[in-house]
């Protein structure tokens, strides 16, 4: 999904958005120690992937803050202190029922909807609505990518792009770690380190290969050649894309690891390694890395995903649980180990399927009570490796696939913070809000067969900005 503007909102929310900015974005949490885990020292990963919101075309990036002068975010109150405090009022189901039926029943919303909205405090269900039943969850599937993920492969991890020479060294091998951030920057680097490797070795000419052999099956997802996804393979740079744009559809290169590798020998050359030969397609030989590159930890990555609605960082993420699981990396293996992984997290599957990680493929189906399910674990205390999935919520009218909504619904700016999902005749919303009386609860809003985005997302909006109890 590109990122809309942050400020585009009607003259009269936007007031009140600044209003709410500086009032109750703070308690808008959940947020660590005020501030996101990407937003710190190394915050400056680019937007990047999503789906297509016709007519709604992606801006310029804002940018970057210096690395040493982080920008500022909001001070809010943890996660921790909305979970402490008393319990929820016994009669807000019924003033919720009261609020959300007239609601769901917008023309907009098409003619299947469900819902689900849980006190993560206590993980009971304030409100439900067919919340059982499976949904194309469009690109809010990601939530469920994103927490298989980190529930498999710890904060921490981060994925290595190498080098290894030929025990002859007369021939190396660029490895794919399936690392889709790798941008020219960072190849740059990568060779030439290699190339002060080889020459401390003696060595100032040689072969390249480049081994993409970490994932298997099509490369191709199942809706074939788009400008929302490149090829999913092992090694790319830049997410395939062939212009200088850093979010949102872009043409996409065919051959992101060719790509790649004919990039990385011109690096060489630069770096006084001559490469013989074009770059070929061959397997990485034993022995150690002569160079490596790493991508930011898991937990920043996801937050990118999720703030972002990143397609080729969420296809990644769920092949890194396939190989977690010892699953193939490929896009049958990464479906049974997503589904094996949450199983792990005790959560409701029944008629769930994971058949992308990115939600582009219509077969995905999710229940809103999995997806509340998923919101609630991320905020449980004794869950602090699932935090991600929160704090790289967008926030509702101010960042990424959130910054141009909440016009219509200006009690939510600020204060909603979720995930989005659009396809055509599929539109969806789930994440986070904190109520007037200092609540923080889930929700999941999953619409099927709707007439447009431009009339579901604001009946979205309405819904989730309801739960606030502002007027």
């Amino acid at each position: 999904m590109p990122e809309p503007r942050v400020w585009q909102l009607t003259a009269g929310s936007a007031v009140l958005g600044l209003a709410l900015a500086a009032a109750a974005a703070t308690a808008a949490g959940p947020w660590d120690g005020g501030q996101r885990t990407a937003e710190r020292a190394r915050a400056a990963a680019p937007a990047a992937g999503g789906e297509r919101h016709p007519g709604h075309p992606a801006p310029a990036a804002a940018p970057a803050p210096k690395p040493t002068e982080p920008a500022p975010a909001p001070s809010a109150p943890g996660v921790l202190a909305a979970l402490s405090g008393p319990a929820a009022p016994a009669d807000r189901p019924a003033d919720l029922a009261r609020t959300l039926v007239p609601l769901l029943a917008d023309p907009g919303l098409g003619t299947a909807r469900t819902a689900s909205v849980v006190d993560t405090a206590t993980g009971k269900q304030l409100y439900g609505e067919g919340a059982g039943t499976p949904m194309t969850p469009a690109s809010t599937v990601k939530i469920a990518t994103a927490a298989a993920a980190l529930s498999a492969l710890g904060t921490d991890h981060r994925i290595a792009t190498t080098v290894t020479a030929a025990p002859d060294g007369t021939a190396v091998t660029l490895t794919g770690g399936g690392d889709p951030t790798l941008d020219a920057a960072r190849l740059r680097t990568l060779a030439a380190d290699t190339a002060r490797a080889l020459k401390k070795r003696g060595h100032t000419s040689v072969r390249l290969a480049y081994d993409t052999s970490l994932y298997q099956g099509p490369a191709l997802h199942p809706i074939g050649p788009n400008e929302n996804l490149a090829p999913v393979t092992a090694l790319m740079t830049d997410e395939g894309r062939l212009d200088d744009s850093d979010s949102g559809p872009a043409p996409r290169s065919g051959d992101p690891a060719l790509d790649t590798a004919t990039a990385f020998a011109a690096h060489l050359a630069d770096a006084g390694v001559k490469v013989t030969g074009a770059p070929a397609p061959g397997r990485t030989p034993k022995g150690a890395p002569l160079a490596r590159t790493h991508s930011a930890p898991l937990a920043d990555l996801v937050e990118r995903t999720l703030t972002h609605s990143d397609n080729d960082l969420a296809e990644a993420l769920a092949r890194q649980t396939a190989l977690a699981r010892e699953q193939p990396a490929s896009f049958r293996g990464a479906e049974k180990a997503v589904r094996d992984q949450l199983g792990t997290l005790g959560l409701p599957l029944a008629g769930a399927r994971f058949a992308d990680g990115s939600g582009l493929d219509r077969r995905d189906r999710v229940s809103a009570t999995l997806l509340t399910g998923l919101l609630a674990r991320a905020a449980d205390p004794g869950r602090p490796e699932l935090r991600p999935l929160l704090t790289g919520l967008p926030v509702g009218g101010f960042t990424g696939t959130l910054a141009g909504r909440f016009g219509q619904a200006p009690a939510g700016a600020g204060l909603v913070r979720a995930k989005t999902g659009t396809l055509t005749g599929v539109n969806t919303l789930a994440g986070t809000v904190v109520t007037a009386d200092g609540r923080l609860l889930a929700f999941a809003f999953l619409a099927g067969r709707t007439p447009s985005p431009d009339l579901a997302q604001p009946a979205l909006d309405r819904l989730s900005a309801a739960l606030t109890g502002q007027k």
